[in-house]
């Protein structure tokens, strides 16, 4: 635990960090607020946003994959055993075959205690099986044992996490990733809480971005060195969350919409820890096609 937490610190002070512009709000650094009981100051929030952006702009997003027979088994459904994921992915083998990706959820509380951890829940295309990804969501951030929550979105190529405002836990949220061609437009709305969307459109050529998975996903990030020289450090510890509940998951390939699963193939992915030997996260079963659970059980 202390290497990894020594890694993160340093990952962290070696990288920069960057503003981004959201629907109503732009973040930006500050100096560190007083600690504090009472809910975070809008200070705080920013110097939290800033450490974050830090801590994931070498991110690398795609499933790390583990076979192995502890690997949560769900009847219709292929278990995979993963290092940093955990949900569901419908994957195929011909290129393009996936044009949209939908759900919904509330937004989790994380448990904090003295370390910093973090947990990520989203929806998108690719990253199942290659290393390009169009997705986004939110994050529960555990800085300086303070629970702080954040909207954010990937767009490859560009490669680079771009967080926006903060949010509550209990915000209603609402994400899709829909391509069109070559542009994809990434929406996500927090029917909750208002100035933490996010409605942007990126371009991808073809044969760069895939298209052939589509994921409902809980995730703890993994973090490098910078380039050119990257160097692989680990993963974040997994900030306890109270429960991600994914409902009205949808996804259309080949041009028909459907639900999880009713694409060419389901895989059900839970996370386990760096040596394989135990879970951090399971997976249920789907109800109604379009609606699941994960349950925290460690953080790493």
């Amino acid at each position: 635990m202390r290497l990894l937490r020594y890694l993160l610190v340093s990952c962290s002070a070696a990288a920069m960090a960057g503003a981004v512009t959201f629907t109503g709000a732009t973040a930006a650094s500050v100096a560190a607020p007083a600690r504090s009981h009472a809910a975070p100051s809008a200070r705080f929030l920013a110097e939290a946003r800033t450490a974050l952006v830090k801590y994931l702009r070498h991110d690398h997003p795609q499933a790390m994959l583990v076979r192995t027979r502890h690997a949560h088994t769900v009847k219709g459904a292929t278990a995979f055993g993963s290092f940093n994921w955990s949900g569901y992915a419908d994957t195929a083998t011909t290129a393009q075959t996936f044009s949209a990706v939908s759900g919904s959820w509330t937004t989790p509380s994380v448990t904090c205690g003295a370390e910093d951890q973090v947990t990520s829940n989203w929806v998108g295309l690719d990253g199942f099986s290659d290393g390009t990804v169009e997705q986004l969501g939110t994050f529960g951030w555990c800085y300086k044992s303070t629970p702080t929550y954040f909207t954010w979105y990937e767009m490859f190529p560009t490669g680079f996490v771009e967080v926006g405002k903060s949010l509550k836990p209990g915000d209603k949220i609402s994400a899709s990733v829909t391509r069109t061609g070559t542009s994809y437009a990434l929406k996500l709305t927090d029917s909750t809480t208002s100035g933490s969307n996010i409605s942007v459109t990126k371009t991808c050529a073809l044969a760069t971005c895939k298209d052939t998975s589509a994921e409902w996903i809980s995730e703890r990030p993994s973090f490098s060195t910078p380039p050119p020289n990257s160097v692989f450090l680990g993963f974040a510890p997994q900030a306890h969350y109270n429960a991600f509940k994914l409902t009205s998951g949808g996804q259309t390939s080949s041009g028909k919409s459907g639900t999880i699963g009713s694409g060419p193939g389901v895989n059900a992915i839970t996370m386990f820890d760096d040596t394989a030997t135990y879970k951090l996260n399971t997976v249920s079963g789907l109800t109604g096609g379009n609606s699941f659970s994960t349950t925290w059980t460690n953080s790493f």
